[in-house]
């Protein structure tokens, strides 16, 4: 008997149970806090005049407190009241249980609700932890959409085909991390660029997996070379993603152009979507975004977060 292989299967089994005791926990704890907020809402006489209706809920709460713990102050009722009244449609309430309410916390603080709507559409496509959720906030991830109407942002279960478009997820500027001393090159830039994938996805959009770096493609004997190529399994498209170190011009539209045209030749085949490209400059150039407007060419700008830390360089 192996007895280091026992005790392990016995931990591993108890983790397991222990993670599947902590979702359904939360899935209970969501569901009770929306049903305290309906309550509320019906006790202080309907939902308009709840908004005003707090002396209830100040009363309340101090029972509840002495009771259950500071869980139920008067911030967290309140909180309940908004979460039941932002979600209280059938088609909203299907995503409640999909985020613990350690999200929600961070969520109902948007008064905005295109805002509102963007940050839960992001934790939901990209499984964001709690600290992921925290970190788009920080970088006004919303703010820094470049495409997407902002005025217009629905939730996951409201969008009529529940498709993404490449201009509904964005940014401008994307956020790359690089350490201070560094001379900056285009080298180094798709350097910092694989160091955090994982980062640039989130910033790139939703569905992104990495294919390669110097992409090689080979097409009428001729190699070419794309910076970064993604494939978007939302969008079901190579991604041919170019960066350049100052404005973008017209030639690097060109040249975006061939290795999409490329990668359509070589790499797509008949049931993925048309290949469409991605170029990252330090500036945008207002005549080329006008020119490219028609093109499935998207641009965007990087902005350097410039951090201490060294990067290794193995």
């Amino acid at each position: 008997m192996n007895y280091f292989d026992e005790i392990k299967s016995i931990i591993e089994e108890k983790e397991v149970n222990e993670k599947v005791r902590y979702i359904e926990s939360n899935k209970e704890t969501v569901k009770t806090y929306f049903e305290i907020g309906r309550l509320l809402i019906e006790a202080q006489g309907g939902e308009k005049r709840a908004k005003y209706g707090d002396k209830l809920i100040k009363e309340w709460s101090k029972k509840l407190v002495e009771q259950y713990g500071k869980g139920y102050s008067q911030k967290n009722l309140k909180r309940m009241r908004k979460f039941y009244s932002y979600f209280k449609d059938k088609k909203r309430s299907t995503l409640l249980t999909q985020l613990s309410w350690s999200h929600w916390n961070y969520v109902l603080s948007f008064d905005n609700e295109n805002e509102r709507n963007y940050y839960i559409n992001r934790c939901i496509e990209n499984n964001l932890s709690v600290r992921g959720l925290i970190n788009e906030i920080k970088t006004d991830s919303f703010n820094r959409l470049s495409y997407a109407d902002k005025k217009n942002i629905k939730l996951m279960s409201e969008r009529q085909n529940g498709e993404l478009r490449i201009k509904d997820m964005l940014h401008d500027p994307i956020i790359i991390n690089i350490v201070e001393e560094e001379k900056l090159s285009e080298k180094v830039l798709k350097k910092y660029i694989l160091k955090e994938l994982e980062k640039v996805f989130l910033e790139l959009g939703t569905g992104f997996t990495f294919v390669g770096s110097e992409y090689k493609v080979t097409y009428n004997d001729k190699n070419y070379f794309v910076d970064l190529l993604f494939f978007n399994y939302k969008l079901n498209r190579f991604m041919v993603c170019e960066l350049k170190k100052n404005e973008v011009t017209a030639k690097d539209i060109g040249q975006t152009l061939n290795y999409m045209k490329v990668i359509d030749k070589t790499l797509k085949e008949p049931y993925h979507n048309k290949t469409i490209g991605i170029v990252i400059s330090r500036k945008n150039n207002k005549l080329i975004l006008e020119y490219v407007s028609d093109l499935d060419i998207f641009i965007t700008t990087y902005k350097l977060n410039k951090v201490k830390e060294k990067v290794n360089q193995n």
